[in-house]
């Protein structure tokens, strides 16, 4: 019973911080460090006291977990493909829930993977990257529509040169926006340029949009625009919240399962 109730705790304590989190990561895509010091020690509490008590065997796999899982995070941080809240999110996540809740839960998904188990933030992980990958899906669709909408090309002067293959990623992580929305979002970056030569204004696409520069990006494309050099519809992309990702991957974790694995389990069944 006393494992049981700790075992709630931790799952209560990790989607509490988790949304709360999402919520700072949607209204301002900034995240307290404050929020990560205190969700830590509280984690690391909670998940040592019951595996001392019930459990000490596993103790050791705990530490191996949490040292994968904060060598990932120092990884995809470094890489580039998560944030900095996002990678101190994962090793929290490591700290209160390591291994899958199987005293409170059973996973939907008859194919479940043995990560689940023993790596349970992978399993977050690999959900919330996949509910991410979605929006692409979403993209997509909105762009395949949006000349139908407006009567307008997707592409324009330069852009039609570029390579298939950068025009799909673009299609797929980016929206047309006006200028004037592109100045007030600060977290809507821009996925294209301009570059005013001697005798043209050559308009060029950006796939990985940086803080360093958007400002002058932005002002650039606004000139642009303001002389009528280019229509007032540029391409952009939001800068993802993907906190809100991997709280949708934690709780589709603990309801489903690995749904990556069981698909994959799936296609080669």
């Amino acid at each position: 019973m006393i494992q049981e109730v700790l075992a709630t705790l931790r799952i209560a304590m990790t989607l509490s911080f988790l949304l709360y989190a999402s919520w700072k990561d949607y209204e301002s895509r900034e995240v307290s460090n404050s929020v990560w010091i205190l969700f830590a020690p509280l984690a690391f509490a909670l998940t040592f006291t019951e595996l001392f008590l019930f459990d000490p065997a596993q103790l050791l796999f705990y530490f191996m977990c949490i040292g994968l899982t904060v060598a990932f995070a120092i990884i995809l941080f470094y890489a580039g493909a998560f944030g900095g809240a996002d990678s101190k999110a994962l090793m929290c996540i490591a700290l209160a829930l390591p291994f899958y809740p199987k005293e409170l839960f059973a996973p939907l998904l008859t194919e479940t993977s043995p990560i689940l188990n023993i790596f349970f933030p992978l399993t977050i992980f690999t959900n919330s990257v996949l509910f991410a990958a979605l929006t692409a899906v979403i993209m997509l669709l909105y762009n395949a529509v949006w000349p139908l909408r407006t009567g307008k090309p997707l592409f324009e002067g330069d852009q039609k040169k570029e390579s298939l293959g950068k025009r799909i990623l673009v299609l797929m992580t980016g929206y047309k926006v006006s200028i004037s929305k592109l100045k007030e979002k600060w977290h809507v970056y821009p996925m294209e340029d301009v570059q005013q030569t001697e005798t043209e204004l050559k308009r060029k696409l950006v796939l990985i949009p940086k803080d360093e520069g958007r400002n002058d990006i932005v002002d650039r494309l606004d000139k642009a625009v303001s002389s009528g050099a280019i229509q007032d519809k540029v391409w952009a992309t939001p800068g993802l919240p993907m906190l809100i990702f991997v709280t949708a991957g934690l709780i589709a974790a603990l309801l489903l399962g690995d749904i990556v694995w069981a698909f994959v389990h799936l296609i080669l069944r």
